[in-house]
């Protein structure tokens, strides 16, 4: 009971400096909610997201594995390959495009991007691995030659983000995927 009120006692304290010159008002409770839940959440998250120092190589490497053999069966068009690096419940964040949150908007999206694509790949150039080792943050650059709705060819270059997650039969797949343009946008006026 002692330490309670001395917690109470320290956060007043902290309170009456942050509080004391804009004289709010607020209760002890909703002083109490601004000042412990943002150290809270701060520590919470520090805890559970933090990367491994010394990361897994064994992970590691299978992640750079797995992320070649992706960027080469989408080089080959190979639609239904390309697809089988995804979770069930994925997410894909295409550039200038909706969210795909089903199986079949993600086909979708990968269906367009073949239409005009001459050739194309990528690599990682990070892997961070969670904790736990059961989650993984894979980022790295990609290139990708296509016919423009002119039929003219197009060079674009950028970078990609993935979270990739171990699966319950501890396979490994991708969970959130994400890529962008390196090149300044066009406008409409301009195409």
């Amino acid at each position: 009971m002692r330490r309670q009120s001395q917690f109470k006692w320290v956060v007043g304290q902290v309170w009456k400096d942050i509080d004391g010159p804009f004289n709010s008002g607020l209760d002890y409770f909703m002083k109490m909610k601004s000042v412990v839940l943002p150290i809270c959440l701060g520590l919470l998250s520090s805890a559970l997201a933090g990367p491994v120092s010394a990361g897994d190589p064994k992970i590691e490497q299978a992640l750079r594995d797995l992320d070649a053999q992706w960027s080469a069966a989408a080089a080959a068009k190979d639609l239904d390959k390309t697809l089988s690096f995804y979770a069930s419940d994925a997410v894909v964040l295409p550039p200038n495009a909706a969210t795909a949150a089903t199986s079949e908007a993600i086909r979708n999206v990968w269906k367009e991007e073949f239409a005009g694509m001459v050739s194309g790949s990528w690599k990682p150039s990070a892997i961070e691995v969670s904790k736990s080792g059961d989650m993984a943050r894979v980022s790295g650059t990609y290139e990708f030659t296509a016919k423009d709705a002119s039929g003219k060819t197009v060079a674009d270059h950028g970078k990609y983000l993935e979270v990739w997650q171990k699966q319950a039969d501890g396979t490994w797949k991708c969970g959130a995927d994400a890529w962008s343009s390196d090149l300044p946008a066009v406008s409409d006026e301009k195409k």
